[in-house]
């Protein structure tokens, strides 16, 4: 089990800006246009503007037109984790279909879950309160 590539890629891209902006004080020496972003992060430049994209329609990276254009994180880095991304990515995380709002299972005795269920939703909690302390501020030092 992995995360899908371009998950991959949005940590990446994410990581590239968190080092810019925890290695400078000046707001504009934050901003990287979307061709250093792909250079730095050897993503192909086509899909980094795709992903750049969603992470600024999730409100992770804000977007400047102009001279002094680029791409910034919005959100401090002590706020912003593993998971924030992976959700914007891929949706909220879950360990198995089954978990999902209005599945039904079928594998369960007279109409309840089955047994797995529960494991999985165990599995899922610790997976999520896992990637929720991964703050990109300890990650980038």
């Amino acid at each position: 089990m992995h995360i899908t590539l371009e998950t991959d890629y949005a940590i990446r891209i994410v990581d590239t800006l968190a080092k810019a902006a925890a290695h400078s004080e000046d707001a504009r020496e934050n901003r990287m246009d979307a061709g250093t972003i792909a250079e730095r992060t050897e993503v192909p430049l086509r899909f980094a503007l795709k992903i750049l994209r969603k992470l600024v329609s999730g409100g992770i990276v804000k977007s400047y037109k102009g001279v002094y254009g680029g791409y910034e994180l919005t959100a401090a880095l002590s706020r912003l984790s593993i998971y924030d991304v992976i959700e914007l990515v891929e949706g909220e995380y879950r360990f198995s279909r089954c978990l999902s709002e209005g599945y039904s299972c079928s594998c369960g005795e007279d109409g309840l879950p089955c047994s797995y269920r529960a494991v999985f939703a165990d599995v899922t909690d610790t997976v999520k309160e896992q990637l929720k302390k991964q703050t990109f501020d300890k990650l980038v030092k």
